[in-house]
């Protein structure tokens, strides 16, 4: 049953960073204006948190597996299995998956000049996947191939049929402008070639079928870049694993639109919370995210059945109360700005992310003051993902911990309770002023407030603050036992 002590979980995709010369040799999180942050991480217990292990520059499915208490050099089994259920696709024993991009090649060298065709793709990309999807391999009857979208460039792939392997290499070359590559095996044994020329083949129908696609007519037409490959990366098989609540003990809800950890959740039997409005990319709204996590901690404390989508346990929650004492609010647009070297952007996104805190934080109090659960919050990231590398890096995460009421009292009840509630839209790059913030200020470091003691001298939440904090540095496999703790499960 669900403790009378909740934790909510906000997982900052990408959140850690360098000093940029350009905001004063300071990191995104220490340039930008984040009030509610800064209040969580004076009130509380901070540290700096290596998602997997130090020095290991991670993707976000190995994080997510190592910070949810599973090894993923046990237990990983590639993304693609992650990103093909998040986007609906049941998996059975046996077939094999891809996490996929639709990009462009010059069909006359070989050459993937994009691997991104368009980032926005949310109109295009669920018409060219149903194109895609049930495509026949003349070759190879036996095998079932279906697709479905995921988000920005990104879709979903399974493939059915006997003997195959999940140990083959992709098409994705990993960087533009180098050649589409050939599937092989990666073990040497049969059932590898044996899936590496099954692969091959599905690449190659999916070229077929996208190069004489109306909208790539008319997308080379209006000077866009053609989506007329898909590069199949990450081939995995879903992994067979205890769930959450079975291994941890909690009762565990999901908001994830990105699908990749949407379906890395559906394979721990956590329920996937919907979040209208939340997109999983730039365009999403981070109130309907906060609402969702909120409303299902507040819930009355008795579990009810889940609904089922077929050949995937605990998939979706019945949209009753189900009594949750863990919930898990994940944050992906952070990371797109770092990939996309955005150092203003990242500063903007930050702040927004504050903002929607201030929400969660008003909603759970609303909750806990009329008599409801007592609830922690957590924040942190998966990995770090610096603007001057456009990828992700090895650098530890800042993670605070804190009990609503202490942040009541430090950030002050007034402030609390009459933040803005309404919807608003992320800024976006072409918005986003390209010059360095202001140092903080007398007044803002005011904004913290003066409440109660808290757990260490940590004022401000950022990299270098969190290095000052009482959790000292520690390994991503310990944050199920610190959320443990919030709840009072702990033996």
């Amino acid at each position: 049953m669900p403790s009378a002590h909740r934790v909510a979980l906000v997982l900052v995709d990408g959140i850690g960073d360098l000093a940029l010369p350009s905001l004063g040799f300071r990191t995104p999180l220490e340039a930008a204006r984040l009030p509610n942050l800064d209040a969580l991480a004076a009130a509380g217990v901070n540290g700096l948190m290596d998602p997997v292990e130090p020095g290991l520059a991670c993707g976000s499915d190995t994080a997510h597996l190592s910070l949810l208490g599973y090894n993923p050099r046990v237990y990983y089994r590639g993304r693609g299995a992650f990103e093909s259920m998040g986007a609906g696709l049941p998996m059975a024993p046996g077939d094999i998956a891809f996490k996929s991009n639709f990009a462009t090649v010059d069909e006359e060298s070989g050459i993937v000049t994009s691997r991104r065709a368009d980032r926005h793709f949310e109109a295009l990309g669920p018409v060219l996947c149903a194109a895609l999807d049930g495509c026949r391999l003349h070759a190879f009857p036996d095998y079932q191939v279906n697709v479905r979208y995921a988000t920005e460039h990104r879709c979903g792939v399974v493939v059915r049929g006997p003997g195959l392997s999940g140990n083959i290499s992709g098409t994705d070359p990993l960087k533009d402008n180098l050649p589409l590559r050939t599937v092989e095996g990666l073990d040497g044994t049969p059932e590898a070639e044996h899936t590496a020329r099954v692969v091959n083949a599905v690449s190659d129908a999916f070229r077929a079928i996208l190069r004489g696609h109306p909208i790539n007519a008319q997308r080379v037409a209006e000077g866009k870049n053609p989506a007329n490959v898909v590069l199949l990366r990450g081939c995995g098989i879903r992994i067979q694993v205890p769930s959450l609540a079975a291994q941890a003990g909690v009762v565990p809800c999901m908001v994830a639109p990105t699908k990749i950890i949407a379906g890395l959740g559906l394979s721990l039997g956590m329920d996937i919370l919907e979040a209208p409005g939340a997109t999983g990319d730039y365009r999403t709204q981070l109130t309907s995210k906060a609402a969702a996590i909120a409303a299902a901690l507040a819930a009355p404390a008795a579990p009810l059945p889940r609904v089922q989508v077929p050949g995937v346990e605990g998939s979706q929650p019945s949209g009753q109360a189900a009594g949750y004492d863990f919930g898990f609010l994940h944050i992906k647009a952070v990371d797109d700005a770092g990939h996309d070297r955005a150092g203003g952007l990242k500063v903007a996104l930050l702040e927004a992310v504050d903002a929607m805190v201030g929400q969660l934080a008003a909603r759970l109090w609303a909750a806990q003051a009329a008599g409801g659960p007592r609830y922690t919050l957590l924040v942190t990231g998966d990995h770090s993902t610096p603007v001057d590398y456009g990828d992700h890096s090895h650098e530890p995460v800042p993670l605070t911990a804190c009990a609503l009421a202490d942040f009541v009292a430090r950030r002050g009840e007034a402030r609390v309770v009459s933040v803005d509630m309404a919807p608003f839209p992320l800024p976006r790059a072409a918005t986003v002023e390209q010059t360095t913030s202001a140092p903080a200020s007398v007044e803002q470091e005011a904004d913290v407030g003066d409440g109660p003691p808290s757990g260490d001298a940590v004022r401000t939440f950022s990299e270098v603050a969190a290095a000052r904090g009482s959790l000292g540095r520690f390994p991503g496999s310990c944050l199920m036992t610190l959320v443990k703790q919030c709840i009072g499960e702990t033996n």
